[in-house]
């Protein structure tokens, strides 16, 4: 096998270099960490320690000891346990330690996800979670009401206020028991650490589709990290011992798909983890500084490489039996981004295209690229291609004010500008934005906005180019002294960025019009949600609704809209979203809107997913813009 090739070829020079590396082991809160961390741990365990003089023992609580979340207390949202099934009649009890994030943001620490259970996991009835503000989301429904604030209670109440940070917050840190009682027909949870406790209590039936079925808890947290003592019901998979565990394998999480040539392997290595999974299902991430490294062939010239990383600790952090070995591919590039034309800026007039892109009737097409120019004279620059599928040209039109073609002659060119050897000079890595109109009646536009390096916004239009078949008609571009690189970025390109964190520019669609544009999407491949989300929005960001590229969304205008089912194989399609070229189109009906999305999967295939009639909307303020979760988008 391929794996077992490379192992055998790197195992002894990572072994050897293993020599370099050590971690201090010992129980779960002596962890190898920040020093705020270990503080923090200290201080918990001595609290822990005072208070164990008191403690009611649990009867037929089981020892389960794994861990939930980061020991740097960076997991995301939806890092989630293992699944416990609490049968109708019966009580769970877990308990496990708690720590909080030092930011103090009220909604990291922990919750309790409620599903059904029949075999597999069915609805999710809702979550409750340890911080108890009512003004906030401590608690939520996912199917229908089964989940009622009202009945929440406890003794203590967050005051996070508008900006989520609530000091008290440290209160939640330390030992948690956690009860999840069915046995009276209706549902009773408490969550407590003997100084906090947060409690729902339900007297009727839970859930309402039907009492006596089963249902199942899964422990998760967000920022903060769970380690878990015991459980007197095992979970799916088995209990896990507190014994030290040796490693069974080894994923990289992190790598970088290209790398620029010149790049060190220290820095390749700045944003690189490894998820090690130990003896008994134990998973547990550790950081580059443990793991040894080598490059296959190497990292100094161009092509595709393969990372090796080894690591040779016991999950205590003892020296294993044998090392665990995992493999990431990469490439050495001499560019990041996909251009158009040679980056000196020496390909001629017509010496480099890109491909042609349809643009139906009445829509108008968004594409977003940087200029670079040899400067030597104005024609150096991008053109715009008007062509059918066949590469018949309507016309071309270039950056400066100057065109041709049998439907040239009818258009108004916008006349140039005041400056022209300013514009040439702010040209070499402008901003450019063009827009592509197909009028639907014979007609075209182009429309091409360039902000300079001069920080000067420059604008280009031709307006009413003719001869146009409005049912075959496409765009490419292609340079002259000049190349183009689709370089617009919204996100990191290790997938790192959590939702909501790198949002684009927005794109204002006037009533009556629809307009697209087109995205390559990667993904971290955890989630069907690790994906584009387009966030529908009037101008001031008061938002309309969000959807997803996976058939969900939500806000005040989504519930009227009618998605278009999604997949048939989710599975397929999340892997294929790893690079897919993803064409947006949003359409503002006047009072509604439509979002359809077509996705060309990396494995040929394409996907479709639609959004019809997102409404209330305001036909004379819509915008749209995109965000990443996990994921991060080029413009091409």
């Amino acid at each position: 096998m391929k794996f077992n090739k490379i192992a055998t070829a790197f195992c002894a020079a990572a072994l050897g270099m293993m020599m370099l590396t050590s971690c201090e082991g010992g129980d779960l809160f002596s962890i190898n960490a920040p020093d705020w961390l270990s503080s923090k741990a200290d201080s918990i365990a001595a609290e822990k320690a005072k208070n164990q003089g008191g403690e009611e023992e649990i009867e037929g609580l089981h020892e389960d000891v794994y861990n939930i979340g980061k020991e740097d207390l960076t997991a995301g949202f939806w890092t989630l346990g293992k699944t416990y099934v609490v049968p109708a009649g019966q009580k769970w009890i877990a308990q496990f330690n708690l720590m909080v994030n030092p930011d103090n943001k009220y909604f990291k620490n922990f919750y309790v996800v409620l599903n059904a259970f029949n075999g597999d996991l069915g609805d999710e009835f809702g979550v409750i979670r340890f911080d108890n503000d009512p003004k906030k989301n401590s608690e939520w429904n996912t199917v229908g009401t089964e989940i009622d604030r009202s009945l929440i209670g406890g003794d203590f109440q967050n005051s996070s206020e508008e900006d989520d940070i609530d000091a008290s917050v440290q209160k939640m840190n330390g030992k948690i028991t956690l009860t999840v009682d069915r046995s009276n027909g209706g549902l009773y949870i408490k969550m407590t650490n003997g100084s906090l406790t947060k409690t729902y209590t339900q007297t009727s039936s839970f859930p309402s589709t039907g009492s006596d079925a089963d249902i199942c808890c899964r422990i998760g947290v967000e920022g903060s990290l769970v380690s878990f003592l015991g459980s007197t019901i095992e979970p799916i998979g088995g209990y896990t011992s507190k014994e030290d565990k040796q490693p069974l394998s080894l994923t990289l999480n992190g790598v970088a798909k290209k790398v620029l040539q010149g790049t060190s392997l220290e820095d390749m290595l700045k944003n690189v983890s490894a998820t090690i999974e130990f003896e008994q299902g134990v998973v547990k991430d550790v950081p580059a500084s443990e793991l040894t490294f080598q490059a296959v062939p190497d990292i100094r010239t161009l092509g595709k490489k393969t990372l090796v990383a080894a690591y040779s600790k016991t999950f205590k952090g003892e020296g294993a039996s044998a090392p665990v070995i995992g493999t990431a591919e990469f490439e050495v590039v001499d560019k990041m981004y996909t251009s158009i034309g040679a980056t000196d800026n020496s390909t001629a007039f017509w010496g480099a295209h890109s491909d042609n892109i349809k643009v139906n009737p009445g829509e108008t097409f968004v594409t977003t690229f940087t200029n670079y120019t040899n400067g030597v004279s104005n024609w150096n620059n991008f053109c715009v291609v008007l062509c059918k599928a066949d590469n018949t040209e309507y016309a071309v039109v270039r950056a400066d004010n100057y065109g041709w073609g049998d439907g040239y002659g009818a258009c108004s060119p916008s006349g140039g500008q005041a400056d022209w050897g300013a514009w040439l000079k702010a040209m070499d890595g402008a901003k450019v934005t063009t827009y592509v109109t197909n009028n639907g009646d014979g007609t075209a536009d182009v429309k091409a906005v360039m902000l300079g390096t001069d920080g000067n916004t420059y604008v280009q239009e031709y307006n009413g180019i003719n001869t146009i078949d409005p049912n075959d008609f496409y765009f490419r571009f292609t340079v002259d002294g000049s190349h183009i690189e689709f370089d617009n970025v919204i996100g990191a390109d290790d997938n790192s960025t959590a939702f909501w964190g790198a949002h684009s520019e927005m794109i204002n669609v006037p009533v009556g019009k629809t307009f697209s544009t087109r995205i390559k999407n990667f993904t971290n491949g955890v989630s069907n949600w690790n994906n584009f989300c387009v966030v529908l929005t009037r101008q001031d960001n008061t938002e309309y609704a969000v959807v997803r590229a996976d058939n969900y969304g939500w806000g005040d205008s989504y519930g009227a809209c009618a998605p278009s089912g999604g997949q048939a194989d989710w599975g397929a399609w999340l892997k294929a979203m790893d690079e897919a070229m993803v064409t947006v189109s949003v359409t503002n009906n006047g009072g509604s809107v439509d979002v359809k999305c077509i996705m060309v999967g990396n494995d040929g295939n394409t996907y479709n997913q639609d959004y019809i009639g997102i409404s209330p909307t305001d036909g004379n303020d819509v915008y749209f813009r995109f965000t990443v979760d996990g994921s991060h988008l080029i413009f091409e």
